[in-house]
């Protein structure tokens, strides 16, 4: 069943739900979450069943807008987290943090830490501020799709993944399109994780330190949600090429008659010209914000049109564009 987001009481029905240990496609500025009570160990494994996700990878909670939140998850706040969430919250970041003891074990994926985000979408604050009304502190909620899979920025996409067994949310398409920035707070200095749209700029203006890296550190990662090598990934191949590499191979396909369906798509910023009937062309956005935005909603679409394989131009090497390759360099290892 797909609700209302505007309506007061669909909110009320979805957070009622939630907090009788219930699953819910629920939208974020970022993309659709598959949301339970993050306090319920039973609720949230009813998330690792339904999205054939490893019990052991953690999965993101989200907060009501103020600290009561905070307080029940984390078991401490450094000053530069403190400091990312003033300035970013509501918002696309997400922190990871010490975890109280005792508190949303399943959620982390059994470790000592959590991660925790505020998110902008109205329809979610107002589910989530209901919930809390109901006792419930917090929602796990990752991406609505299959484990690996390319997330949903729409309620038909979460429908599309899990057919009516899911209550949904309609919010109506995702602002951002990828998912939060996530920070590492855990090791008394900031950790960049997972880049998102939230860039590295912003976060170590507000910080007043550089993010580190993986490689600077002696500890390893804590775990989070999208880090793995291969995850966003469509049911189509994936292969980054350059905009010359591209138009090599569409001359070369156009040389080869064929009169059956498109069965490879091409993402291009460049302009490329094609005499190839297997080829389908799809202009991406100069911009790395609408990217991002459409991102996602557009691999859907190609694997919707049946082809086999689908080439994306690299996107530049340039900050802003950080978490668009970082999402489509995890799509192509898939």
């Amino acid at each position: 069943m797909v609700l209302n987001g505007d309506s007061a009481l669909a909110i009320q029905q979805a957070a009622q739900a939630l907090a009788d240990g219930d699953l819910l496609g629920l939208p974020t500025e970022t993309v659709y979450g598959l949301a339970a009570d993050a306090s319920s160990d039973s609720a949230v494994a009813k998330i690792f069943t339904a999205k054939g996700r490893p019990s052991d990878h953690p999965l993101i909670v989200h907060l009501a807008p103020g600290n009561a939140g905070v307080a029940h998850f984390a078991a401490s706040v450094p000053a530069f987290a403190q400091a990312l969430m003033d300035a970013f919250w509501p918002g696309p970041l997400t922190l990871i943090l010490p975890r109280r003891p005792g508190v949303g074990a399943a959620a982390a994926g059994g470790q000592d830490s959590i991660g925790l985000r505020c998110p902008a979408h109205p329809v979610a604050q107002a589910v989530l501020q209901a919930c809390a009304a109901l006792g419930v502190a917090g929602l796990a909620a990752p991406s609505a799709n299959k484990f690996g899979r390319v997330s949903p920025t729409t309620a038909a996409h979460v429908q599309a993944e899990f057919g009516g067994t899911v209550l949904v949310l309609d919010g109506g398409p995702c602002a951002m399109g990828i998912e939060s920035t996530i920070v590492d707070c855990t090791r008394g200095v900031p950790v960049l994780l997972r880049p998102g749209s939230i860039g590295r700029a912003q976060i170590e203006q507000v910080c007043g330190q550089p993010l580190r890296s993986q490689a600077e550190l002696a500890a390893p990662d804590p775990r989070a949600s999208g880090t793995l090598e291969a995850h966003y990934a469509p049911t189509a191949k994936v292969r980054l090429m350059t905009a010359t590499a591209l138009q090599a191979a569409l001359d070369l396909l156009g040389q080869v008659p064929d009169g059956q369906p498109a069965s490879i798509a091409i993402y291009h910023r460049t302009p490329l010209q094609s005499q190839a009937p297997q080829a389908l062309l799809r202009r991406m956005p100069g911009d790395a914000a609408a990217t991002a935005q459409q991102l996602f909603a557009a691999l859907r679409d190609f694997d919707a049109q049946g082809v086999r394989l689908i080439w994306i131009e690299t996107p530049p090497d340039s900050p802003e564009w950080e978490g668009v390759r970082d999402r489509l360099q995890r799509a192509s290892a898939a």
